[in-house]
């Protein structure tokens, strides 16, 4: 099943209202750069590739049936710019597409509104195009680390919902079974807002791979017993070292991997590189609302009163890494020098 998790229909920014998944398959359209700016905080549409294309077409959205002059229409885009990148700071891919489309507005100066707004939507659709065809890149790369029969342990959802193409961890999960690989995946539930179990068994079962849920803090005893062969995640912002950031509870589902020997596998586009960084240790968490874990999903499971700490991602350290998988290979630990030759 081709999920179309983001779409630009005339005007329009169309996204699946991930929120609303498995129950229901909702599209929504965002007009303006608030509404879209806030899907992106609501996790509406969520997953670093995904955000990204999201935000350039939001910048496409600011202009778009404008006819202002260009100093205006120099104000919007900037207003736009600075809304979308205050939505979710961990994520480098936001300011990637973000900067490449200022990029291109800059370029665009002294043209004639409609040739901005055109100059502007083909450079929204590149980015686009290049993340679907990084994603099928990433999932041939890493099919090559999976034999068939394997069982991979995932979190979190890195797939179709979380780009603009196939995914990325569950994108090498598509590619093997392209290949004719039989693989099974165990994907944790994700707490507090179950991304595993509303939106990545959603996913699989619409595709087709067998699926078999679990608890987050079920993954140690599963391993004990040798079902995982793998452990395979994407990845929201990785240092120059390696370190990656990730939903909050990768790190400790590394840290098994390496107790029970067991491979641990990052997939994720060279646009997630923030090699300004020389490791994890400054990479921004993201703080969410203490509700997602008093009142997930409106139901009170805590008394009002208590205190809560909410990341939404956690860093996991490269040496923990076994490999990390990028549309230009496979890298392995000492990291750096591999993406410094690929960045270029």
């Amino acid at each position: 099943m081709q999920i179309e998790t983001i779409k630009w229909v005339s005007g329009a920014v169309r996204i699946i209202d991930q929120t609303r998944l498995p129950l229901q398959l909702v599209y929504l359209d965002c007009r303006d750069v608030e509404t879209l700016a806030q899907a992106i905080e609501e996790l509406k549409v969520r997953g670093a590739p995904a955000i990204g294309v999201a935000a350039a077409y939001g910048v496409v959205l600011s202009v778009w049936g404008q006819e202002d002059i260009s100093q205006e229409l120099e104000r919007k885009v900037r207003c736009a710019v600075d809304r979308l990148s205050h939505t979710r700071p961990t994520a480098i891919n936001l300011f990637w597409a973000l900067e490449k489309m200022q990029r291109a507005f800059t370029q665009s100066r002294g043209e004639e509104p409609e040739r901005i707004q055109h100059l502007l939507l083909q450079e929204a659709d590149r980015i686009f195009e290049q993340e679907r065809k990084v994603c099928q890149k990433i999932g041939e790369n890493g099919a090559a680390l999976l034999e068939d029969g394997m069982s991979v342990l995932t979190h979190c959802n890195a797939g179709a919902l979380a780009t603009a193409g196939l995914g990325t961890a569950l994108g090498v999960i598509y590619a093997a079974k392209s290949q004719g690989k039989r693989i099974c995946v165990f994907a944790d539930e994700t707490r507090p807002l179950l991304q595993g179990a509303r939106l990545t068994t959603w996913e699989l079962l619409q595709n087709e791979i067998e699926v078999t849920l679990i608890c987050d803090n079920a993954a140690a005893a599963l391993m004990r017993t040798g079902r995982i062969d793998a452990v395979m995640v994407g990845a929201d912002r990785i240092a120059r070292n390696g370190d990656v950031a990730n939903k909050v509870g990768t790190y400790g589902l590394a840290i098994l991997a390496k107790e029970h020997r067991i491979p641990f596998y990052v997939a994720a586009p060279l646009s997630t590189l923030d090699m300004k960084l020389a490791d994890g240790s400054k990479i921004p968490i993201e703080q969410r609302s203490p509700e997602e874990v008093t009142r997930g999903f409106g139901l009170p499971t805590a008394p009002q009163e208590v205190k809560v700490f909410n990341p939404a991602f956690d860093v996991t350290p490269g040496e923990l890494v076994s490999a990390i998988i990028l549309e230009k290979g496979i890298a392995r630990n000492p990291y750096e020098p591999t993406f410094e030759r690929w960045v270029r």
